[in-house]
């Protein structure tokens, strides 16, 4: 409770230096609110929500016919974005479900960042989600691994595991693991599911994606 109060006021002190100035992706939360404003999505349908991995799912809507899905990934970000933009892109929507991919970048972005720093960051969102929307049902997507990214795959593993431990202690919660299937026989991620940067996916890689999450959505 203890680390995870003192990891709050770190999210609310990052925030709020960003507040001072320019407020990264801002640009992308201004194009989100601009295309709710001629067009706002219809409520209780699922709301993909995170960081790159779900804005560049171009076909996301077409991957799921069955569903209707609100796609708000946005740039490179971390779980303080998320946790920064979520009145605007958690909260207005009223989803039935919300599908959630974040905590690489967190990782990514310092080899400061543990395995428990992002399950506490997660932790925040999550309870933030549920202070609003307290029956909708959250489902996480583990974090992936990548070949640009190897390297932190144990922090990544970790972060993955206390996650999914956690959620299992919450009602209305899935786990989406994501992270075997990407690997190839060599237990290394599949070189050709991604992308020229070895970082994000190409559509072999969506697809392995759309089969996983598939079962978990909320009809």
């Amino acid at each position: 409770m203890v680390r995870l109060v003192k990891v709050f006021f770190l999210v609310c002190f990052v925030i709020g230096i960003t507040n001072v100035g320019a407020q990264p992706f801002s640009n992308e939360i201004a194009a989100f609110k601009k295309q709710d404003a001629v067009s706002f999505p219809p409520k209780n349908e699922i709301l993909f929500v995170g960081s790159s991995s779900f804005r560049m799912w171009k076909d996301v809507k077409t991957a799921f016919p069955n569903h209707t899905i609100i796609n708000r990934g946005f740039g490179g970000s971390a779980l303080p974005d998320v946790i920064r933009y979520a009145d605007e892109i958690i909260f207005p929507y009223q989803p039935k479900q919300i599908v959630i991919y974040c905590g690489e970048n967190d990782i990514a972005s310092s080899d400061t960042v543990t395995g428990e720093m992002t399950r506490d960051r997660f932790k925040i969102l999550f309870e933030m989600i549920r202070n609003k929307l307290p029956d909708v049902p959250v489902a996480f997507v583990s974090i992936k691994p990548s070949p640009s990214r190897w390297k932190m795959k144990d922090r990544m593993i970790a972060a993955n595991k206390l996650i999914k431990k956690y959620l299992k202690k919450q009602k209305h919660t899935k786990y989406i693991s994501v992270w075997k299937p990407m690997l190839g026989e060599d237990g290394k991620p599949m070189p050709d599911i991604f992308l020229g940067d070895n970082l994000h996916m190409n559509a072999k890689g969506y697809a392995i994606w759309q089969k996983i999450i598939e079962p978990y959505l909320l009809k």
